[in-house]
């Protein structure tokens, strides 16, 4: 199977995700139940997805340090959103530090994820 066509699905996902985020902030809080939960489970989503494609690429390829930390760097981004995003959802005080996580750590996945896949594939062609 083509290489970009295994990402599509979780850039898609990944997209969907933004477009319902960029809705549910200017929905307003309280946060409306179905755009917030619907923008969760799409993330869950992307998360799984490019895990899977990872994971099976990294089955088959040689593996280097520079790999390992964009995946983790990856790994912590997606752990902050859902982290920063549940904070907010609960009305945390420190709303606007949680905010700013939650509006950089897309930007440091989208890096990370890509250079993570370069890496993986283009590097060698």
């Amino acid at each position: 199977m083509d290489i970009t066509l295994k990402f599509i699905t979780p850039v898609i996902a990944f997209l969907l995700t933004l477009v319902f985020g960029f809705w549910l902030g200017r929905s307003g809080k309280p946060y409306n139940g179905v755009l917030f939960n619907i923008h969760k489970l799409i993330a869950l989503g992307a998360v799984i997805l490019i895990t899977m494609q990872i994971y099976n690429a990294l089955k088959i390829m040689e593996i280097n340090t520079l790999i390992v930390i964009m995946i983790v760097i990856a790994a912590i981004c997606a752990i902050a959103l859902f982290a920063s995003g549940a904070f907010m959802s609960i009305g945390n005080h420190n709303y606007q530090i949680m905010k700013f996580i939650h509006n950089v750590a897309p930007i440091l996945l989208v890096i990370a994820m890509a250079f993570t896949i370069y890496l993986l594939f283009w590097r060698k062609l």
